[in-house]
């Protein structure tokens, strides 16, 4: 895992006291005073002393005096630093790493995986989880089958590369004839298979459009059938990321502003501002930090992302993370993220080897 580092001018007294006091803020979330950090930082050090630090920092800009409270808080500068410089990554609990095998296992489809990935991600953290879908040329047709249920009901078998499989129930408005259906699904393969699935749509439509005049019954029949089981189905043009536990980010006070919550959910549903963030990371390796503004959009200004690349062999297809507060607990956030994005990649390159 990768977290950048950087060193620092400050002594490592400043650095001690600066770390106590991100770390107690994230913690309790209340403004930290002196005699907190004189408690926590097991330093011998008097009062005086450690206001006099605190001036320091706070004239360097790592932390601020909010107007109602004695205390201090970390800026986006002081939770860089530490998380850059000062901060110690905790090992996974092994409940959570177990969660996370058992539910990123080789051998499930892919949208299962991505789901469940970025379900995961939110409901270990309680943040905000976030996922896009690889960056990969789209599974094609391999086969279509019809099987009859009822005199008006049809089961649609559609077969993809990569491992992929999707039924689908069709009502017919008439009954059609096992030999129709035979006749139909041989009439769509040769006309759709090594298409992918937008591709397949616009092909039913160019044939249907080019020899509407001519068509017989079956061919009609055959392509009213394909539509029918192509419909609904997502394409990746259709579902670019996938978002997880937005609610979660209300319960942090940081974030309780109405309008702050509002504007955030709004980018949520959009999704283009997270997707271009996520896709400028894709060739970073490792971890990487995103506080406040260095996100590049004012609606994550009081937010951080904690992000990974996923891969399939050597290539980077996709990018996972969470979003939440900046008063987040990084130690633990980190390596959720870590490995989510390494049994990721083990779990889909089942799926895109075949």
């Amino acid at each position: 895992m990768t977290v950048n580092r950087q060193t620092s001018d400050l002594s490592e007294r400043a650095q001690h006291l600066l770390k106590v006091l991100v770390e107690a803020y994230i913690a309790d979330g209340q403004p930290v005073g002196s005699r907190t950090l004189a408690k926590r930082s097991g330093l011998d050090l008097s009062a005086a002393t450690i206001r006099n630090v605190m001036a320091d920092l706070e004239e360097l800009g790592y932390i601020r005096s909010p107007h109602t409270s004695a205390g201090r808080v970390p800026t986006s500068q002081g939770y860089r630093l530490f998380v850059d410089a000062l901060l110690q990554v905790q090992p996974l609990e092994s409940q959570a790493i177990d969660i996370l095998q058992g539910r990123l296992s080789a051998g499930l489809d892919s949208q299962v995986l991505i789901h469940s990935a970025s379900s995961l991600l939110s409901g270990i953290t309680s943040l905000t989880g976030v996922v896009t879908v690889p960056k990969r040329n789209p599974s094609s047709l391999k086969q279509i089958e019809f099987l009859r249920l009822s005199s008006h009901q049809v089961l649609a078998i559609l077969v993809f590369t990569r491992n992929e499989v999707q039924n689908r129930i069709i009502q017919l408005e008439r009954e059609m004839s096992l030999s129709e259906l035979q006749q139909a699904a041989n009439f769509l393969n040769e006309c759709l298979v090594g298409k992918n699935i937008h591709s397949a749509r616009q092909a039913l439509l160019d044939e249907m459009r080019q020899h509407s005049e001519d068509m017989n019954r079956l061919m009609l029949s055959a392509i009213e059938l394909g539509e029918l089981a192509f419909a609904g189905l997502r394409t990746q043009q259709e579902e670019d990321c996938v978002i997880a536990g937005e609610t979660n980010l209300m319960g942090y006070d940081d974030l309780s502003d109405i309008s702050k919550l509002r504007d955030l959910f709004g980018a949520f549903n959009r999704k283009r501002d997270i997707l271009s963030l996520l896709d400028k990371t894709i060739q970073a390796d490792g971890v990487q930090i995103f506080i406040g503004r260095e996100a590049g959009y004012s609606v994550f200004e009081d937010c951080s992302l904690v992000t990974a690349p996923y891969s399939l062999g050597d290539e980077h297809v996709g990018v996972l993370g969470v979003i939440g507060p900046k008063r987040m607990p990084y130690e633990r956030v980190i390596p959720v993220v870590d490995l989510t994005a390494r049994l990721l990649s083990v779990a889909l390159q089942s799926q895109y080897s075949h």
